[in-house]
């Protein structure tokens, strides 16, 4: 059974930098799509962005500039780089992993941007 673990969430101030984890166990294959989500407190989870096995990425318009999600094929890992961190960055961050018609998610990690 595929699992999807995040980490790397945590305390941030507005403008800080902050890069999660995404560490899968079991076998990736292509083709896929990882993303990653987020879900703030008292609202749905939004997508955040993602990166597919042909290396296109897509952000949504609110991270657009300040956030990277890069893959490490090797290590089956997939990151977040978030920078310029705001308080309505504020959420638990979700790995989400769509293969051969199954979709996984991870646990979460949370994000909280306050000074």
């Amino acid at each position: 059974q595929l699992q999807l673990v995040e980490s790397g969430g945590g305390l941030v101030q507005p403008g800080g930098s902050l890069r999660l984890s995404c560490a899968a166990s079991g076998t990736i294959f292509s083709p896929y799509v990882m993303s990653w989500y987020r879900q703030a407190p008292g609202k749905q989870r939004d997508f955040v962005a993602l990166r597919n096995s042909g290396g296109w990425t897509n952000y949504a318009d609110s991270v657009k500039g300040r956030f990277t999600t890069s893959r490490d094929n090797a290590e089956n890992m997939l990151y977040l780089q978030m920078n310029g961190l705001k308080p309505e960055d504020t959420a638990v961050y979700y790995c989400n992993l769509l293969q051969d018609d199954l979709e996984y998610w991870g646990k979460g990690t949370l994000v909280t941007v306050s000074s």
